[in-house]
């Protein structure tokens, strides 16, 4: 009896019998809610290094298409193996090497890649192209649909590459034209993208860029030839009548 004059049913003292273990393990209700697990941390942004090497000087003779594009000449290889001397000796190591499918840029990526024991990644969007310029000259020999198209090609060159990296810092690099090299070296300082002619940089040069974890980015280097002697610098190609010997 819990009350005068009432029964204690065996229904009511189930009751009375769940809410004394509440009370004496300190709780006041029983609940099966679960504390959802914690998130794990997004991984911290790391600092990027973009090299970008202009192929070496290629030749005009070989009668492979444009498409395709020319191979290398003697002078063209022996430039891109310095620069892959280069980038070997360097404190941090360059881990991928990505190249335009343009023979010319193939070639030169191969033979900088196997003195730093790489294979190089072809990306199509890094081959050779006209972006929209202040030059009307330029502008006047080019279609507006191919202008446009380059420009998109080269502003998705920038958004994959120009990044910060996810975890520890990186170092890769870029075998290219001097098109590509240009536009995006330019985009990297802010420059209006129209002005990429108002740039030149040799066969074999080098570009830097370093991106930031903030994704601000800073141009260390451009058009750097420091592995080349003089006489190895060139920066137009022998005539199609010529030797490629220089």
């Amino acid at each position: 009896m819990n009350r005068i004059g009432e029964p204690l049913t065996i229904a009511r003292l189930a009751g009375l019998m769940l809410l004394a273990c509440g009370v004496l393990a300190g709780s006041p209700a029983i609940s099966f809610a679960q504390t959802p697990p914690a998130k794990p941390a997004a991984p911290a942004a790391g600092s990027r290094t973009i090299y970008l090497l202009r192929h070496g000087q290629y030749d005009q003779h070989d009668p492979r298409d444009e498409a395709v594009g020319k191979g290398l000449t003697e002078l063209g290889r022996e430039q891109a193996k310095r620069a892959g001397e280069r980038f070997a000796a360097l404190p941090t190591k360059v881990s991928q090497v990505f190249a335009s499918p343009l023979t010319r840029a193939r070639e030169s990526a191969a033979l900088a890649a196997a003195v730093m024991g790489l294979q190089p990644i072809t990306v199509m969007d890094l081959a050779e192209c006209t972006p929209p310029t202040i030059r009307a000259d330029i502008m006047a020999t080019e279609t507006p649909g191919a202008l446009d198209s380059c420009q998109k090609q080269l502003d998705r060159d920038f958004e994959r590459f120009f990044r910060p990296t996810t975890g520890a810092d990186s170092t890769i690099l870029l075998v290219a034209h001097g098109n590509v090299i240009r536009y995006l070296a330019g985009k990297a300082i802010g420059l209006d993208p129209k002005l990429w002619l108002n740039l030149s940089f040799p066969h074999g040069s080098v570009a830097m860029v370093r991106v930031r974890p903030d994704r601000s980015m800073q141009l260390h280097a451009i058009g750097d030839i420091g592995h080349l002697p003089p006489a190895m610098v060139t920066y137009v190609n022998p005539p199609a009548d010529t030797t490629a010997k220089r």
